[in-house]
């Protein structure tokens, strides 16, 4: 008879990230259905967002609901805020029971959009991310690559087909947004074990086969 400890498999975390219009929103969708056809449990989130705490925070930084501007700083530690939430509150306890979490952004985002894009410390993000997180980092991140040009002329055809307007982020200056995709790229090339950079220009079946690939090594060593 097994008288021996009985061990908990913790979930995967894997999340994406990239420029406006990469096509991480249906990338992530269509990963899930495949991990759950696997047989796998799993959850979807977002941020900001993901609860309801951090669905009221997006309201303020994606669609102005403040009525205000908002000050750098403030930006900043609110999109940490919701991040913290959503840790405690959705992303850790789904990862203890097993349940595998697919997230549409997470802490590398705050570094390439606050620390590249608005000009603070992208060392000094990274310890408020820390706090922020804890011991909750990813196991892999998919870096849907994308130049900002060929972004910008996808968000203009969705929002044409959709009547939604730019949000907040949408409608900074292709600079902002260009200094943004590149320090994407700065921190995959510094952490390239757990970001795996994807060419998003292609068809979304030809990219959704490539994460496939990369996702199911991924599965693979969870399940051994």
């Amino acid at each position: 008879m097994n008288t021996g400890p009985t061990i908990i498999k913790r979930g995967g975390f894997i999340s994406f990230e990239g420029p406006e219009g990469c096509g991480k929103s249906t990338q992530g969708r269509i990963l899930a259905d495949r991990i759950k056809a696997k047989g796998y449990s799993v959850v979807c989130t977002r941020e900001p967002g993901g609860t309801r705490t951090g669905e009221l925070i997006r309201e303020i930084l994606q669609h102005d609901k403040a009525g205000e501007a908002l000050v750098p700083e403030a930006e900043m530690l609110l999109f940490l805020a919701s991040r913290a939430q959503l840790v405690r509150q959705v992303i850790l306890p789904a990862l203890e029971s097993g349940t595998w979490v697919i997230s549409d952004r997470f802490m590398d985002s705050t570094v390439a959009y606050q620390g590249y894009g608005r000009g603070f410390d992208p060392e000094r993000i990274m310890d408020f991310n820390k706090f922020a997180v804890g011991a909750v980092v990813p196991d892999l991140t998919l870096l849907l690559d994308l130049e900002v040009k060929e972004g910008f002329a996808r968000m203009a055809e969705r929002n044409r087909r959709t009547g939604v307007a730019h949000d907040r982020m949408e409608r900074e200056s292709v600079d902002f947004h260009e200094r943004m995709r590149q320090g994407y790229l700065a921190l995959a090339r510094r952490m390239p074990d757990r970001i795996r950079v994807v060419g998003a220009a292609r068809s979304p079946e030809i990219v959704s086969e490539e994460i496939w690939k990369v996702v199911s090594d991924v599965l693979d060593c969870a399940h051994e």
